[in-house]
């Protein structure tokens, strides 16, 4: 009979679960409500991926956004799990067969927007079938003190509570105060829920803030993006003038740039999208609508050309950097003027009319303040950065963390920039070096010959994920690559013990890749 660590190897390639996730998984298959908080990259999606492949029915994973789904789902089928979405994206012709499909068994997993639950096609869907397992991702969004509060979840626990048995449910978020825990908690009524906060630190990450004036940032952008070379990265802007702006910028310098953000026409917002996940474009230059649910494993950069609402949406926003564990940097350019900006989007929702009662809305507005406060804070100290993110969660950090400016200034402050920006690329990499076995094998170094090798399988990767119409990543991660360089497998077993390979993966690519692997190491003898 299937075990956790047998789907955890067999469906997604891993040999052992990170910190946090084991138990969450069991808690979940023993019928116990769980509420996690684990930061972006600690791998949320197996906790509750894995247990719906081993419970008997039907899984639902409430989600807030079309892309996020989109890649969740892309994702799952690439490892050979039957899952569906359900999504105005789809047409009522593709609606109906998703949920004809479902009626009859074909999908373990469902992802679903949370206003989907209330539409009576789908209403008899659930009341017709099992539903093992409820999920609700990005939970914060359950609450008016989180940054994304969206009142369509607060009728998620109707939803579970018209189900004829109730399923055991699942709340996931990477970021959570103790009173946005407080709202999931509630709002959901979870049962006795097993709660776990994994920890917010990344330590390959590298925070910094520079204080510039408006007139500045472009030439501060262009100096930072121009350092990163070819690595893929976002930049972030307040407003959509802003990012159309920015997007023009960086393509005048030759910059494979791309824009998103809502004022674009759908169709435009999805090849934006596509062209940067499939690596047809370096930088997007976006609003916050981009990013959530974007798993991009080597975003290596996430540069903040405006200071963003709260220290909620910043940690979340920066924290798509670096997702494979490698070093990565976020980068916070501040002015005065982008709290003035962000007041103005404050004052803005309150005339806004969003069915909402006036005494709700002022206090949206006074907790929205608050927050502001506290990002203004962070963006103007001069102690460790790392730690005042930290604190602001409610985790204990030490005094410095000897990877941020603020550190890097107390213990450099009469060095020139490059040289700081030096200094951190090496404490991150040491940083990068103390993690896991696979992450160290990850990040390590290569002679010449096996960076010939990397390339050649980048280039396989390329191809196959051309024919698959996927993003690479969705084929192999790029750890995954450099443990293959590393380990240079020549038979299926040893391909199916890389980190990353699943037995779908395998059969679907593995003969391709011992091929290149072999070429390559025979021309060596």
């Amino acid at each position: 009979m299937a075990d956790p660590h047998s789907i955890l190897k067999k469906v997604f390639g891993y040999d052992s679960f990170r910190p946090g996730q084991e138990d969450i998984v069991r808690r979940l298959l023993a019928g116990q409500d769980v509420l996690a908080v684990m930061p972006t990259g600690a791998g949320k999606s197996i906790c509750y991926q894995v247990p719906a492949l081993l419970l008997p029915g039907i899984t639902i994973v409430v989600s807030p956004l079309v892309s996020l789904m989109k890649d969740q789902v892309g994702a799952l089928v690439q490892a050979g799990v039957a899952a569906a979405f359900l999504n105005n994206s789809l047409t009522d012709n593709q609606k109906a067969l998703m949920l004809r499909r479902a009626r009859e068994g074909w999908y373990k997993i469902i992802y679903v927007a949370p206003e989907r639950l209330e539409m009576p096609g789908f209403q008899r869907f659930a009341q017709e079938k099992l539903i093992s397992m409820v999920t609700v991702d990005e939970a914060h969004c359950i609450s008016q003190w989180g940054q994304d509060f969206r009142p369509s979840y607060l009728r998620i626990k109707a939803f579970v509570d018209s189900l004829p048995n109730r399923p055991v449910v699942g709340a996931f978020t990477a970021t959570a105060t103790a009173r946005v825990r407080d709202d999931i908690r509630s709002h959901l009524e979870l049962h006795q829920p097993y709660e776990v906060t994994t920890g917010f630190d990344r330590p390959n990450l590298y925070f910094e803030t520079r204080r510039a004036l408006p007139s500045q940032k472009p030439k501060e952008l262009l100096d930072l993006v121009l350092r990163e070379g070819d690595n893929a990265g976002i930049v972030y802007c307040s407003t959509t003038k802003q990012v159309d702006e920015t997007a023009r910028l960086l393509q005048s310098r030759g910059i494979r740039a791309a824009a998103y953000h809502a004022k674009l026409d759908a169709e435009v917002r999805r090849k934006n999208q596509d062209d940067f996940l499939y690596d047809r474009v370096q930088i997007m230059v976006a609003t916050n609508a981009f990013g959530m649910g974007i798993d991009k494993p080597n975003v290596r950069f996430v540069i903040h050309y405006n200071m963003p609402k709260d220290l909620e949406s910043y940690y979340q926003e920066a924290g798509r950097a670096g997702r494979d564990g490698l070093p990565s940097r976020c980068i916070l350019l501040y002015s005065g003027t982008d709290v003035r900006t962000i007041r103005f989007f404050i004052d803005k929702e309150m005339e806004g009319d969003n069915g909402l009662p006036a005494d709700v809305k002022a206090e949206a507005a006074r907790k929205a303040e608050e927050r502001l406060r506290y990002m203004t804070f962070y963006s103007t100290t001069q102690k460790c950065l790392r730690r005042f993110m930290l604190n602001y969660f409610g985790e204990a950090a030490p005094e410095k963390c000897g990877n941020c400016s603020c550190c890097l200034f107390a213990e450099q402050n009469a060095q020139e920039v490059e040289q700081r920006a030096a200094a951190a690329k090496q404490r991150a990499a040491a940083n990068s070096r103390r993690m896991s076995a696979r992450r160290a094998a990850a990040g390590g170094d290569l002679s010449e010959a096996d960076e010939k090798l990397l390339a050649a399988l980048y280039a396989l990767r390329k191809r196959l994920a051309a024919k698959q119409n996927v993003p690479a990543y969705m084929v192999f991660s790029d750890a995954t690559l450099r443990e293959m360089v590393q380990s240079k497998p020549l038979s299926m077993d040893e391909f199916l013990n890389i980190t990353g390979v699943g037995e779908k993966k395998a059969a679907r690519y593995g003969m391709a890749f011992l091929r290149a692997i072999e070429d390559m190491v025979g021309s060596r003898e």
